[in-house]
């Protein structure tokens, strides 16, 4: 997500200066590759480069397959073969043993106009939406339509199908972001194979930090180079302040305990971690929380205090489900034998990052199969022929 405001900002800057600009996005992959499909970069005819579409062997390449779109104003699928020999004697080779498709879209006039106006609407509220791009990889003469079609999970649509059916389309993109994965289909139009890369768009992490002291800042940092989104509450003005968190992203409210909901937008991907350094505070936030469907709270401090808080919920009556049980993380984060306040800082992203995508912590090197899960990216054919 910060990687595409990112690029919708650098496009209208260069709008602004009357450059011309292409996007490159990586709409599949077959085998491993430092990036997965959706990973875009924007590039300006005069060598401007924001995001990325691989680890940095593939950019060089990727700016001179850009200006010659630019020049014809044409797009264009390039193929990476990361295991290609040849390839890796020009420097190209990352030893990913992975093939990668890449397609660059002019931005110029109407066309770059929408293609940005489909990215500003996926990014512009809290909303799972759907990103239709459609491309040839049978004949890379035929038209790459790219880019064309959104549709968010309230059901609201941007854009146009140069070919099939809205039905078609729509009935993808709704299984899209009702199974929270993308998908890719293979139809056959006339003489013409067809891929369609329905892409899933996710809302940014909201991380609610409870308390504004001096660990929190690392906290509040490192979500702002992920691209999500922060807010920090705390009960004391002189620590809730904007000059103490001076972030792009980051929210700071003075708020008592009971009343930090009033200043939360809550939804699946907002989680929080309580770490004012007080304990009822952090009690008194954590009741509040407890009557909403929270899929993540950690909590700052030694098993001592998560127990003390567990005792004290149950004399008050307070009895928890397992689903709320299983949603508390405490002592919060990772163990990666953190102790300075950006090693914990590490530790409690980690934590969330793995909850947020259901992933079971361990060295990679223990683990025997692929790093990402490659039948996600097959390609599925289909019998459908609609116009």
């Amino acid at each position: 997500m910060q990687e595409i405001i990112s690029i919708i900002k650098s496009y209208q800057q260069a709008v602004a200066e009357g450059k011309k600009t292409a996007l490159a996005t990586v709409v599949h992959v077959e085998g491993s590759s430092y990036r997965r499909p959706g990973a875009r970069m924007l590039i300006t005819e005069d060598a401007e480069i924001t995001g990325s579409i691989s680890g940095g062997c593939l950019e060089g390449d990727a700016f001179r397959k850009a200006l010659h779109v630019i020049l014809s104003d044409k797009a264009m699928l390039v193929t990476y073969d990361t295991a290609d020999e040849d390839d890796a004697k020009f420097g190209m080779g990352l030893g990913c043993q992975g093939v990668i498709q890449v397609l660059i879209e002019p931005l110029q006039g109407e066309r770059g106009k929408a293609i940005m106006d489909l990215l500003q609407k996926a990014t512009a509220s809290r909303q799972y939406a759907s990103l239709v791009t459609f491309f040839s990889m049978s004949d890379k003469k035929a038209p790459q339509y790219g880019s064309c079609y959104l549709f968010t999970e309230k059901e609201e649509t941007t854009g146009s199908l140069p070919v099939l059916s809205k039905d078609v389309i729509e009935e993808e993109t709704r299984q899209v972001i009702a199974q929270r994965k993308s998908s890719f289909k293979k139809y056959e139009i006339g003489q013409q194979e067809i891929i369609v890369f329905t892409e899933l768009i996710q809302p940014p992490v909201s991380l609610v930090v409870v308390g504004a002291g001096n660990d929190v800042i690392p906290v509040v940092k490192m979500a702002e180079m992920l691209g999500w989104q922060s807010t920090v509450l705390d009960g004391r003005p002189m620590y809730a302040s904007r000059e103490r968190f001076p972030m792009p992203t980051c929210q700071v409210f003075h708020s008592k305990a009971e009343q930090i909901l009033d200043r939360v937008q809550m939804d699946a991907r907002t989680v929080f971690v309580l770490m004012s350094h007080n304990y009822n505070y952090d009690l008194a936030v954590l009741k509040v929380l407890l009557n909403y469907p929270t899929t993540y709270i950690g909590v700052l401090g030694p098993h001592k205090k998560m127990k003390m808080m567990m005792d004290e919920l149950a004399e008050n009556g307070i009895e928890l489900t397992d689903k709320q049980k299983e949603a508390i993380h405490g002592p919060v984060g990772l163990h990666i034998g953190a102790e300075t306040a950006e090693e914990i800082a590490v530790s409690i992203i980690a934590e969330i990052q793995a909850m947020l995508t259901s992933t079971d912590t361990h060295p990679l090197k223990e683990k025997q199969d692929s790093i990402h899960r490659r039948a996600d990216l097959v390609i599925e054919s289909t019998s459908s022929t609609a116009i």
